[in-house]
């Protein structure tokens, strides 16, 4: 027995040098595989991450010093991919063709709100251990109030490498911030939408080679944690990956615990499609109709402001989480199940830190979609839900009859009382409901790019007069058109109307 044990020790030694020796210079290591089938694949992603640059024969990956040896115990024939030191000539901040420094990036956010202070405000969410910050800009017309407005979030480069949508995001506070009141569209955004944009989700990973340039950028961050697979998860609850929640995921927890954003989606690299959820399992949404529009929107904009092959991957520039392969601990399904939060994933290019000199060309390609996707928070049925007695706002339960599930229902927020319900074009029978009032029940047709407005009053219990009660609703319906004024099919800037319309229905009680 003694022997037997002696000459199993024999690899394990030889393969704990070898460990050691390849994760000598860093904590992660880079590396490809051949895998037989999607079943493995999605196995093996619960032990490593999995690179969007997998294709359908060939895996590529992620690991720490801890998942590397899990997956050495698979047995399956791999190949490292060494790192590439590249560094490529920066142009300007003018040409936005070239990578700031981590000081400029900071002085950067912080000239956006003292040169627009009455739109634009910047938050520091947090600062790390390493001392480098995690900060946003919040964009609104009445910048730090809240307002009967959905909130709308845009971040970048959670993982440290992947910065096509840093320089985009730092591009689009510009552009937006320098086009209020001189361009009608952005204006209107910012009027209309409580805008939140953070460029750089994961400093310490985009500076891991130190604040001067980007080119030592890693992917995960400064403890070796992939922070795309470090939040809770809809199928694998709390800390799917093994790991404690890190700074920066639990910096942008908060965030969104104290917002309440509607819409969101969150930048990477590798590919150029938009995956929309769910990453961690097979279930499609409840509105993967919807999804399916608001990505082909977003690609099909993209292939028109580009050159050809751009943003045509996998189904046509867009594709299912899980269709893709499974991941466990993403920010996407986090967001969407337990934040009730419509959030996708966008990849930007599949040159994880591009060459400056291909920046302005992605810039052109993307701005557009950005803008469309920021826009889309304005559409669906949204409205007000308040004591029908006080008259004061209340958090109530907005669901849709036969058609929710996944937690796929949202709720009215305070101190407003709004909602903001994104649906593909239909008829729906949505149920309003609160512990302690009476549910009340409406039917809504719902046109793609269009607005539907619903105020909604809730009855509490102990009202005598509740069976018999009439309740008006307020309905201000926009049809067939842009919410920004836009005609769809012309240049005029025209907003179409119809009067409003005082509709009778009674409180039905169940």
């Amino acid at each position: 027995m003694k022997k037997l044990l002696f000459l199993l020790l024999i690899p394990f030694v030889g393969f704990t040098q070898n460990i050691d020796e390849l994760f000598l210079e860093r904590g992660e290591v880079n590396f490809s595989f051949e895998y037989k089938n999607k079943n493995q694949l999605n196995d093996i992603s619960d032990i490593v991450s999995i690179d969007h640059k997998t294709n359908t024969e060939l895996a590529y990956a992620y690991a720490n010093k801890k998942e590397f040896s899990e997956f050495l115990k698979l047995g399956i024939d791999y190949k490292i991919i060494p790192k590439k030191i590249i560094s490529y000539k920066n142009g300007s901040k003018n040409n936005w063709d070239y990578y700031p420094t981590y000081e400029e990036y900071v002085d950067m956010m912080i000239a956006f709100a003292d040169s627009f202070p009455d739109i634009c405000k910047l938050h520091n969410l947090g600062t790390l251990n390493s001392g480098k910050e995690i900060l946003i800009v919040q964009i609104s017309d009445n910048v730090g109030q809240k307002e009967n407005e959905p909130s709308f979030l845009y971040t970048s480069s959670m993982h440290g490498d992947e910065l096509a949508g840093y320089i985009l995001s730092l591009r689009l506070i510009d552009y937006i911030l320098n086009g209020y009141n001189n361009n009608t569209r952005l204006t209107e955004l910012v009027n209309e939408i409580d805008i939140w944009i953070n460029p750089l989700a994961n400093p310490d990973g985009a500076y891991y080679g130190g604040n001067q340039d980007v080119w030592s950028a890693i992917r995960y961050n400064s403890n070796w944690v992939d922070l795309n697979r470090n939040y809770p998860d809809p199928e694998d609850g709390s800390h799917p990956d093994g790991n404690p929640y890190q700074e920066e995921t639990n910096i942008f927890l908060g965030l969104a615990d104290t917002v309440n954003f509607t819409i969101s989606a969150n930048m990477h690299g590798g590919a150029e499609v938009c995956n929309y959820p769910w990453d961690t399992w097979s279930n499609l949404t409840a509105d993967d109709n919807w999804w399916q529009y608001v990505s082909q929107e977003y690609a099909d904009s993209c292939q028109t402001n580009s050159g050809n092959g751009y943003f045509n991957y996998l189904n046509d520039g867009i594709t299912n989480g899980w269709d893709w392969y499974s991941v466990a601990g993403g920010r996407q399904d986090y967001m969407n199940y337990f934040k009730h939060c419509r959030e996708l994933t966008l990849e930007l290019s599949d040159n994880k830190t591009p060459n400056p000199n291909d920046l302005p060309a992605l810039w052109d390609a993307n701005y557009p979609s950005l803008l469309n996707y920021i826009e889309q928070s304005l559409y669906g049925i949204r409205g007000i839900v308040t004591d029908s007695i006080t008259g004061n706002p209340i958090k109530a339960k907005v669901e849709i009859t036969n058609h929710d599930v996944d937690s796929s229902h949202v709720y009215s927020n305070l101190p407003i009382g709004n909602y903001h319900r994104y649906l593909y074009q239909g008829n729906y029978s949505l149920t309003y409901s609160k512990n302690g009032y009476y549910p009340k029940t409406i039917n809504a047709t719902i046109l793609n790019n269009d607005i539907v407005i619903e105020d909604v009053q809730l009855l509490p219990f102990g009202n005598t007069n509740s069976i018999s009660e009439i309740a008006t609703s307020k309905s201000n319906k926009i049809i067939n058109i842009d919410i920004l004024g836009r005609e769809s099919k012309a240049n005029k800037i025209k907003l179409l109307k119809t009067k409003k319309g005082t509709i009778k229905k009674k409180i039905t009680i169940n």
